[in-house]
């Protein structure tokens, strides 16, 4: 594993947890999960299976350690596991799409409602839920994928063009 891509994965999952910390609850001290944004933006950045992997594993931890729902550490880390994983599978079936922001503003739509059915779905069977499962999709869910997906718009392209200038990613990656 590349030391740079580490301490560029690192700054990504910092900032997430910095976003995280200050974005104000939406509904029932729920809010948007922007640590999951800097995931989806670290996989689309650096598509290797161990990134992938470790980027799920912390994103998970640490959103587990700063939740505010109640009993919402295991599914947490749940989520941010299998979320991780679909994003990643459908990422990697758009060989011919991935440098567009358009298909990143796509898959971080459909990563982030991926994310809200696991979460609500394993934090309904481990501890219950605050509010009817429709309710609380409607009311977070679907919010947290609007910011999202306008957030990923936004900030793919400056992190596109960092990643550019310094070398981080292979060229491949990498838009030409």
């Amino acid at each position: 594993m590349n030391t740079k891509n580490l301490v560029a994965l690192a700054l990504l999952v910092g900032i997430g947890a910095v976003l995280h910390a200050v974005i104000p609850p939406i509904f029932l001290g729920m809010k948007p999960d922007m640590m999951l944004l800097m995931m989806f933006l670290g996989i689309i950045l650096f598509p290797e299976f161990k990134n992938v992997l470790l980027l799920a594993i912390v994103t998970g931890i640490i959103s587990a350690l700063t939740t505010g729902f109640p009993g919402g550490q295991i599914p947490n880390i749940i989520d941010k596991l299998v979320t991780a994983s679909v994003f990643f599978g459908l990422f990697a079936a758009l060989k011919q799409f991935r440098n567009s922001v358009i298909s990143a503003a796509v898959l971080t739509a459909l990563g982030t409602l991926v994310s809200g059915t696991v979460f609500l779905s394993s934090a309904f069977v481990i501890v219950g839920l605050p509010g009817p499962f429709v309710g609380l999709f409607a009311a977070v869910v679907l919010p947290a994928t609007v910011v999202n997906t306008v957030a990923m718009v936004i900030l793919y392209p400056v992190a596109q063009s960092v990643v550019k200038r310094t070398k981080l990613a292979s060229p491949s990656v990498i838009q030409k």
